[in-house]
């Protein structure tokens, strides 16, 4: 069978403003270079990244060009491999893609204008992609692809946190992984998560696996009981409980937690550093909500309680591919709260303005 020249795709026109001008058409393929795959795409996982860039938001950075194929997860098989490419002979393997070209050492290796869907990247969102060898992973073992789609973005965020809770170091640099995969490394430990986006739902998963008390904060209780089913052992209800920093420091009997996923922003950060021991760690990963300006307290209370308050970030090809293992290890697969034709993705987005989903919103392309 010849490998395809064209990929279907949906792609976002110079006018865009609105997800309603998203435009599918067809899309020439570059030529396969002797490094790179040919990936059929199977699902693909959106962000919320990816309603800022589609609608030319200026809350997202950076010149994106006509036509830009929008979408940074993706799951797919290998069609063909390139003449000197590491994957020659692995056709028909299920992969994951990693969707930046940083792929190990720190958080200066990371191009913000080098990553799918972006700036003058194309992303996921067609039937078929050339990627290079190095951003190619193999997929946990017999999983769907949409549940691989769901892996990387909010897994692998939440995944950069925790691991750099374990084995960061100053300069920056993430130390080798110690112990098995299962191997129960935050027992007794206190983790704090909020809401049950992509995100905290993985923060929510990998830390259970780990061996963590979860307390998980929502301001639903349905939500908070599906927290429970993921592993949570205590939920905070924030409508009914305003003061939900004061409920954490009773559960932990005034003690505080030792991590908390930040995904709140200015106006649950004061709370998030209350609510966290001396010495603790506050992960600031989402910007859900702005304020003016920072609390007079927040200096003070960062500085006299010794507590870190440290920016996530993305993640290496590396962290991915440790994320990968940790998950095919513990059967930790992502939460979906939706999946879409390839035909409804204008109507997927429109779902992920929202922002109200459990889990992770799939766009389905090809096979299961």
């Amino acid at each position: 069978m010849s490998s395809p020249t064209t990929s279907a795709a949906w792609t976002i026109p110079s006018h865009a403003s609105d997800v309603k001008h998203l435009n599918k058409k067809d899309i020439s393929l570059p030529a396969l270079g002797d490094k790179q795959v040919l990936i059929k795409i199977t699902a693909v996982s959106l962000n919320f990244r990816d309603v800022l860039i589609s609608t030319r938001s200026p809350a997202y950075p950076g010149v994106h060009k006509e036509d830009l194929v929008p979408g940074s997860d993706g799951a797919g098989i290998i069609i063909s491999a390139g003449s000197n490419s590491k994957w020659a002979g692995k056709e028909g393997t299920s992969v994951v893609l990693h969707p930046s070209t940083w792929l190990n050492g720190d958080i200066r290796n990371l191009h913000g204008d080098q990553v799918f869907g972006g700036s003058s990247v194309d992303g996921t969102l067609q039937t078929y992609r050339v990627t290079d060898d190095e951003q190619i992973i193999e997929a946990p073992k017999g999983w769907t692809g949409t549940e691989i789609a769901g892996l990387l973005t909010a897994g692998g965020t939440a995944w950069a946190a925790i691991r750099g809770s374990l084995d960061a170091r100053l300069d920056g640099e993430v130390e080798a992984y110690k112990g098995s995969w299962t191997e129960r490394r935050l027992e007794g430990k206190w983790v704090l998560t909020q809401g049950t986006g992509g995100v905290s739902c993985a923060a929510i998963q990998i830390a259970s696996a780990l061996g963590a008390r979860v307390i998980a904060t929502s301001s639903s209780d349905a939500k908070l009981d599906f927290a429970k089913k993921l592993g949570a052992k205590h939920v905070v209800n924030y409508k009914k409980t305003p003061s939900w920093e004061e409920e954490v420091l009773r559960i932990t009997e005034g003690k505080g937690v030792d991590h908390v996923i930040e995904v709140g922003g200015a106006t649950t950060i004061m709370q998030s550093v209350a609510a966290t021991r001396p010495g603790g760690l506050i992960s600031v990963i989402g910007i859900l909500t702005q304020a003016e300006s920072i609390p007079a307290a927040f200096v003070p209370a960062v500085l006299f309680g010794a507590k870190i308050v440290k920016g996530c970030t993305a993640f290496s090809r590396d962290t991915s591919a440790e994320f990968v293992k940790f998950a095919e290890a513990n059967n930790l697969k992502p939460v979906i709260a939706k999946t879409f034709g390839f035909g409804e993705v204008v109507e997927a987005f429109q779902e992920l303005q929202k922002q109200n989903a459990v889990g992770k919103l799939v766009v389905k392309i090809s096979g299961k």
